[in-house]
């Protein structure tokens, strides 16, 4: 008996390939965007129809002068006490990765005591240091001193700002830029170590170059902060925006306006630097998305 092989059937099931695709329904999500409408529509309310808050005044203040010349110098102590916290933390972090045990201690009981103690507390010993060191010299150690200057006169207000700004930066950066180089693959120290390159040109031009990708996003939420940490030095009486918006309502008695004058030019430049961070890391990030793609593409096409 001649059996006849059964005719293969297509277990595709075409039926299912015409169906219409249907969306799962997220009503949690109307719900919660109809709850944050309407708590948006009553603060655009509560704005628009509290005369106390005094919408008037704040734009009257807005652009007015000495706000201005406090604008400036809150964005001057931002950039100066970061290009402090960077330049030292670059070398306090690569002090930290150093074979020399002595570099290493010093690295790291920096980073210890300057995050260990508030910011507050390392504005006001540094605006105060005069009465603990009422003069400061120049010279060789333990020998004659060369040049002495009054600490009052050395350390004004600005300086005071700028040195406990600064200085506490460091040791964050410290720690931002050791994780960025610790991130860079130990065969590329060894490649420039094979061509003879000197440590300080393998840092220079091999591993911070690549640790960049990782050090740059928060470095720039650093800066975000530090514009914000400039209000500290409110305690030290240097004119910087909230200061500056203290010292008139301390005049006009119009506590709630000024405050929202200094809140808007806060947010302004908050996210002037948040749009500058943005195009940063978007173009950092071309050269990662470029390997990336060419790796996919050999390993797709054996090309």
């Amino acid at each position: 008996m001649t059996g006849h092989a059964a005719p293969a059937t297509d277990v595709t099931d075409v039926g299912h390939a015409e169906e219409p695709i249907v969306h799962l329904r997220h009503p949690g999500r109307w719900v919660a965007g109809a709850v944050l409408v309407v708590l948006a529509a009553m603060f655009v309310n509560f704005v628009a129809t509290t005369e106390q808050l005094r919408l008037d005044l704040v734009a009257g203040y807005l652009f007015e002068r000495s706000i201005m010349r406090g604008l400036l110098l809150t964005i001057e102590l931002t950039v100066i006490a970061m290009l402090i916290g960077v330049a030292l933390g670059t070398v306090l972090a690569i002090m930290r990765l150093s074979e020399n045990p002595i570099l290493r201690g010093v690295a790291g009981g920096y980073v210890w005591l300057f995050r260990g103690t508030p910011i507050l507390v390392q504005l006001l010993f540094w605006f105060f240091l005069g009465t603990v060191l009422p003069q400061i010299s120049l010279g060789i150690p333990f020998g004659p001193e060369l040049v002495t200057v009054s600490s009052n006169t050395l350390i004004t207000q600005f300086v005071a700002a700028i040195l406990g700004l600064g200085l506490n930066e460091a040791a964050y950066m410290a720690e931002i830029v050791r994780a960025g180089i610790g991130s860079v693959d130990r065969g590329q120290t060894e490649a420039a170590e094979a061509l003879s390159m000197s440590p300080g040109l393998t840092y220079r031009r091999i591993v911070l170059p690549q640790a960049a990708r990782v050090i740059v996003p928060p470095t720039a939420n650093e800066v975000v902060s530090m514009l914000k940490l400039t209000s500290l030095c409110l305690v030290i009486g240097l004119p910087e925006l909230l200061t500056t918006a203290q010292l008139i309502y301390g005049r006009n008695f119009q506590q709630i306006p000024l405050l929202i004058v200094a809140s808007i030019w806060y947010i302004v430049v908050t996210t002037i630097l948040t749009v500058l961070q943005s195009r940063i890391e978007r173009r950092m990030s071309r050269g990662v998305l470029a390997a990336s793609t060419r790796r996919n593409r050999f390993a797709i096409g054996g090309r």
